[in-house]
Formats: C-alpha cells, sequence, structure tokens
C-alpha cells in the first residue's frame, strides 16, 4: 500500500480528521487489515483525548447506535426512534419491552468504568464470575483480544450476542487503556459476522472495527460542534436551574421536558426546549406535539 501525507490540523475549532489514506486504502493482505485498524484506532483515541468532545454524551449516543445493531441482529424493527421512546418515558417499575431491554444494557454498560461489577450491572442474567472468566480469554494485541472475547461468549452463548459484542468491545476498551466502554465491534459486525471464528473472525473485527471508528470519529467531531454551539447560547438563557437542565443535555442522548427537574415546572422545561430550539441549540427528534424528546 501507499500513503498520502496527512496534515493533522488542531485548533479550538477543529477536531483532526481522520487520515484519507484509512478510508480510502483497499488492503490488500491480512497485515494491511490489521495496520488499518490500528491506525483507526489510534486516530480516535487522538480525537476522544480533546477536551471539547462531549464524552459523556457521545458514549450515550453510540449507546443508542449500538442497540439499535443488536436488535436488527434478533430480526426486530425498531429503530432509533422506538428505542428512544421504549425507555425516554419510562415509570419505575415499567417494562421497557425486549428492545428496550437491549438499549438500557447498552446504556448501563456505557455509563460507568469498566469493571466486572458495571458490566454485570448492564448483563444482569450472566453470572458476575462467568463475565470475569470470559474477560480474562483474551490473548495478543487489543482486536485479537476482543475477537477471543467474542467467539469465547458466543461458544457458551451462542443466541446472545448482546453479551459477544458488549464484552467484545468492553475488553477492547481496556487493552487500549479506555476507562469506559465505546461500542465499536458491535456497531462494526454485520449479522452473517455473528457466525465467524478464528482467524476469519479477527480479520472480520478489524475491518469492523476501523469501519466503526471512521464512524465514531465523525460522530464525535458533530458532537463536538454541537455542543459548543449549547455552550455558546447558555449566556442568553436566564431561566433558575438552567445550568444543571444544560449538563443534562451534554450527558443524554435524548432528553423528555419533565426530566429536566432543575426548571421550576414541566411548563416551564418544556418552554425551556422549545427556547433551545428556537436557538438551534437543540433538536426536538421525535416530530411529535405531545411526549417530544429533545438532544442536541
Amino acid at each position: 500500500m501507499t500513503y498520502a501525507r496527512q496534515s493533522f490540523a488542531d485548533d479550538s475549532e477543529t477536531l483532526p480528521r481522520m487520515p484519507a489514506w484509512v478510508t480510502s486504502v483497499r488492503p490488500e493482505t491480512p497485515e494491511d487489515v490489521a495496520f488499518l485498524s490500528g491506525a483507526a484506532l489510534s486516530h480516535l483515541h487522538l480525537v476522544l483525548s480533546r477536551d471539547d468532545v462531549p464524552q459523556t454524551l457521545l458514549r450515550a449516543r453510540l449507546a443508542l447506535h449500538a442497540a439499535e445493531v443488536c436488535v436488527t441482529h434478533q430480526g426486530r424493527p425498531e429503530q432509533a426512534a422506538e428505542l428512544r421512546d421504549a425507555v425516554g418515558f419510562l415509570h419505575p417499575g415499567d417494562n421497557p419491552g425486549p428492545a428496550g431491554e437491549v438499549y438500557f444494557s447498552w446504556r448501563r454498560a456505557v455509563e460507568r468504568p469498566i469493571s466486572v461489577k458495571a458490566l454485570h450491572c448492564a448483563l444482569p442474567q450472566i453470572d458476575a464470575e462467568q463475565i470475569a472468566n470470559w474477560l480474562d480469554a483474551g490473548q495478543g494485541a487489543p482486536v485479537a483480544r476482543a475477537a477471543a472475547v467474542f467467539q469465547a461468549v458466543m461458544e457458551e452463548r451462542p443466541r446472545n450476542h448482546i453479551a459477544s459484542l458488549l464484552l467484545a468491545d468492553a475488553t477492547l476498551a481496556q487493552a487500549l487503556g479506555w476507562s469506559h466502554v465505546l461500542p465499536l465491534v458491535a456497531l462494526g459486525l454485520k449479522r452473517a459476522d455473528l457466525r465467524k471464528s478464528g482467524e476469519e473472525l479477527r480479520l472480520t473485527c478489524h475491518r469492523a472495527i476501523a469501519a466503526a471508528a471512521v464512524e465514531v470519529t465523525r460522530e464525535a467531531t458533530d458532537l463536538a460542534r454541537r455542543a459548543a454551539r449549547l455552550k455558546k447560547v447558555a449566556p442568553k438563557l436566564r431561566a433558575k436551574g438552567s445550568d444543571e437542565a444544560l449538563a443534562l443535555f451534554l450527558s443524554r442522548d435524548a432528553v423528555a421536558p419533565t426530566a429536566l427537574t432543575s426548571l421550576r415546572s414541566d411548563r416551564a422545561a418544556r418552554r425551556f426546549c422549545d427556547r433551545l430550539v428556537a436557538l438551534g441549540a437543540v433538536r426536538e427528534l421525535t416530530g411529535r406535539d405531545t411526549f417530544r424528546l429533545y438532544g442536541i
């Protein structure tokens, strides 16, 4: 392969762009595939180190995307809008349904620093000791370790694709020195890939992770820009409790006005959200007149 020289512009307005040769070069050998996935991960690591990337919000948005992929693997029809609805208006004790449970698993997985306890919270149906054993199954470089854990879980729980993908991503994040799970394996693997094993699975994971890293970099860039816009309009908001409300938008993929408890009332919360939409700082996500959800 031949590589073009890449300039990494790095100022307060622009995140470094993924090098063009990572996205345009067609890998010719297994070594090429591994090299490109490593390059993509290295660049993503650089982007994630930036203070202007809203890390919690990025993980929340990726949890939604990962849940959408997993639900599709199950043959279910729910997409992002339905998943948001499934959990956005729940009351204590409510059942979110099968698709909502998938979304909850990913949300719990990305919210807390990686540990066996945190992963058990995300996958309560699996014994914590078993989770710890699976995490120790991977050996070698990060992607190889993630592939090994994915295969180990699939061999014992062939129908539990969610656990396989989630623990593979946890293994990858640990190997890269990241504190939290970031869905990459889950975003990149196709349904047909779930049946692969051995060297074929490792190569597929390299390709999947490289593609997912590119998409996550784009998502991080977009959210950094949107978060900057939200912070820019903050001085125009004079409502009591607005700072706490804005912090919620920077940590959740979607926010219902009823969640903005720092504001005086539900009516005040709805007006606050409408004001943010008018200022171009957030979007209304549902297209409905009632039971609305908002996000940046």
